[in-house]
């Protein structure tokens, strides 16, 4: 896997907490076990929080997508960070690339699809995934 700019940087981040620190470097990346063509990397576990707040590098290979599904308490905020796509957002469909965010209500059904490239997402969930 060869990553560059803001993607590289998320990938080798320092998280620091009060009292301790985190390479993401060492945190491995895992296949989602519902989405073929989706993997994650947790910078924050919900563990971690209380399991109040949780984040995670979602990666979506080309041609790829993390289907239609919603999530029953918690909040997401995505934000993209390499590459583009097609956010289905409850009757929304919006074409999108880096630097789009987008907020989901719990409950709200939403689709990320990967079209022409690898699409990279910093996902938040509150409480924690």
């Amino acid at each position: 896997m060869k990553e560059t700019g803001i993607i590289d940087l998320y990938n080798k981040a320092k998280i620091i907490y009060p009292d301790k620190e985190v390479d993401a470097e060492e945190n491995s990346w895992y296949i989602h076990p519902a989405f073929k063509g989706v993997s994650l990397k947790d910078l924050v576990m919900g563990t971690d929080t209380e399991g109040l707040f949780s984040c995670h590098i979602v990666r979506i290979e080309k041609g790829c997508e993390v289907g239609n599904h919603s999530h029953n308490v918690q909040w997401e905020f995505n934000e993209a960070i390499g590459g583009s796509g097609i956010f289905v957002l409850g009757d929304k469909e919006i074409m999108f690339n880096s630097g789009f965010s987008f907020v989901t209500p719990p409950g709200v059904k939403h689709t990320v699809i990967a079209e022409d490239d690898d699409l990279y997402l910093l996902a938040k969930f509150v409480p924690a995934l």
